[in-house]
């Protein structure tokens, strides 16, 4: 197997034995995880997949916090 490169998602099972991704970022730290716990892997790479399809996905905030810094 290859050595892990960052950034990168991680695929593993929980205590509850569900599958969990983790995204790191390019210095290996986590900046996002799975809500959620899946029961397949398959469903788990699913969720990976629509994060991944997001990224041209608008960011939407408040009014009032238009203008913050």
């Amino acid at each position: 197997m290859a050595s892990r490169t960052f950034p990168s998602y991680w695929m593993y099972k929980d205590g509850r034995n569900e599958w969990r991704w983790t995204y790191e970022a390019s210095n290996g730290e986590t900046i996002a995880v799975s809500s959620e716990g899946y029961i397949k892997r398959a469903d788990c790479q699913r969720g990976i997949d629509i994060m991944k399809a997001s990224k041209d996905s608008p960011v939407w905030l408040p009014e009032s916090l238009v203008n913050a810094a």
